[in-house]
């Protein structure tokens, strides 16, 4: 028992060698080892807490689930923000001594570290403001997908490609946002055709309005409807405009879909797809042709 005594005596001791001066108090190894032990505890349980609350606690409440994430989400920077402070001082860290550091730590984020923290910030306001939530189905800077993930720094944008593609989300403050989810799921899919000159306009109309009806995923109301768009250099230009909301996440199925079926349809109606046609006509002068065969 002695010599177990006197072990952890030469632990302590080793432990308690001071590193360097802080605001006039010795920091030492043990402090060191203190504070490693209990960040490493504190960002474990905060993270529990946070799925706790999300899947958990949040789901009993009426919150949609980008609500219950965000909340989870500000509730573990709260935590981790008391709970790094307690530590400190637990540890015999006096705060105010560190004020020379964080002046340090002003000037390196004015210089170099502008981006992250405009990214911290800007995800703390998609956040609180909500312009778009987990579940919604976004495209911004090229980017197309349905948000999965908020974060702190990013967002994380799930492509229909089955690819998952981070975005900083300061991208979602300055630029263009397109939200197809954001006050309502129903968007209008609009859907370009040309016939050949001489066709029947209002038998067309009418075949198009068939097949928009026809298909499971076009709403019946708003009822699909087409429009005459112009006369163009080589047909006649219609668009069947179509509203959904099954089909905002495979907006390419619904189209390719209902072109199929405007193809089948005109060709059982014989309705004729033009392609470009152009007259040559000769004003004077003669055209000369040669064999220049063998």
């Amino acid at each position: 028992m002695g010599e177990l005594s006197g072990w952890f005596e030469k632990v302590r001791g080793v432990l308690d060698v001071p590193i360097f001066d802080l605001g006039g108090k010795p920091f030492t190894l043990w402090a060191l080892v203190y504070i490693v032990i209990l960040v490493v505890a504190l960002f474990y349980v905060v993270g529990k807490i946070r799925v706790w609350m999300a899947e958990h606690a949040l789901a009993r409440t009426r919150l949609d689930v980008g609500a219950r994430q965000a909340v989870a989400t500000i509730t573990r920077y709260v935590l981790l923000l008391l709970g790094l402070l307690i530590i400190l001082q637990t540890a015999g860290i006096n705060l105010t001594t560190l004020n020379v550091l964080a002046g340090a730590v002003g000037i390196g984020v004015g210089f170099g570290l502008q981006n992250i923290v405009s990214n911290f910030f800007s995800g703390l306001i998609i956040m609180f403001e909500r312009p778009i939530k987990i579940g919604d189905r976004i495209v911004v800077d090229n980017v197309e997908g349905t948000v999965v993930e908020i974060g702190a720094r990013s967002t994380v944008v799930l492509s229909n490609d089955n690819i998952n593609i981070i975005v900083p989300n300061s991208k979602f403050i300055t630029e263009n946002v397109v939200n197809w989810k954001y006050n309502d799921a129903s968007v209008r899919f609009k859907i370009p055709v040309g016939v050949a000159y001489g066709s029947d306009v209002r038998k067309v109309e009418k075949i198009l309005l068939e097949v928009a009806k026809s298909e499971e995923e076009v709403l019946e109301d708003p009822p699909p409807v087409v429009r005459f768009m112009e006369f163009g250099e080589s047909s006649l230009n219609l668009e069947l405009r179509a509203w959904s909301t099954s089909a905002i996440d495979r907006k390419g199925r619904l189209i390719s879909a209902l072109n199929f079926a405007i193809y089948d349809k005109f060709r059982e109606h014989g309705v004729e797809i033009p392609f470009p046609q152009r007259d040559l006509h000769i004003r004077s002068g003669v055209v000369e042709v040669k064999n220049v065969g063998g």
